[in-house]
């Protein structure tokens, strides 16, 4: 990673990270990242990135999976939640350097395997999760019919 960033806990930056949530999930309410991260903490870890002028960047979020996860052999799994780079700062290795951080919580945790997805459509991070060694598995479809007695 190029430059002096620090990683450091989410939870200890808690405005910061939920704003970079935001940024990765604007559908989601500002109160409901702020329901959602005590949620995180007790399921998982969470990672968040400043700059050499103190300034968050960028987040990762990992939990672990104990029920099926698509592709894998284990269980539990260690599974990459969400991972969030302002662009301004994106092809500098802070992912590389996030992923790296919660490769060593995964194997603190005892498990084998780190998994991840990402919207079927949403090339830039296939390519992202390819240059950081992930291995795409399987594509899948999900459907649903609207059922009622209507």
């Amino acid at each position: 990673m190029s430059g002096p960033f620090v990683i450091g806990n989410a939870a200890d930056h808690r405005d910061e990270w939920c704003l970079l949530r935001h940024r990765l999930w604007p559908d989601t309410a500002p109160a409901e990242h702020l329901t959602e991260l005590r949620g995180v903490c007790d399921t998982g870890a969470a990672f968040i990135v400043h700059d050499p002028a103190g300034v968050a960047i960028g987040f990762a979020e990992v939990s672990l999976r104990r029920d099926y996860v698509n592709g894998c052999d284990t269980s539990p799994v260690a599974f990459l939640e969400g991972i969030y780079v302002e662009e301004a700062f994106r092809k500098r290795g802070v992912a590389a350097a996030l992923v790296a951080e919660v490769t060593r919580w995964a194997i603190g945790q005892g498990v084998s395997e780190l998994a991840s997805d990402a919207d079927i459509k949403n090339v830039d991070s296939h390519r992202m999760h390819a240059a950081l060694g992930f291995e795409e598995t399987e594509r899948v479809v999900y459907f649903r019919k609207i059922v009622s007695s209507n």
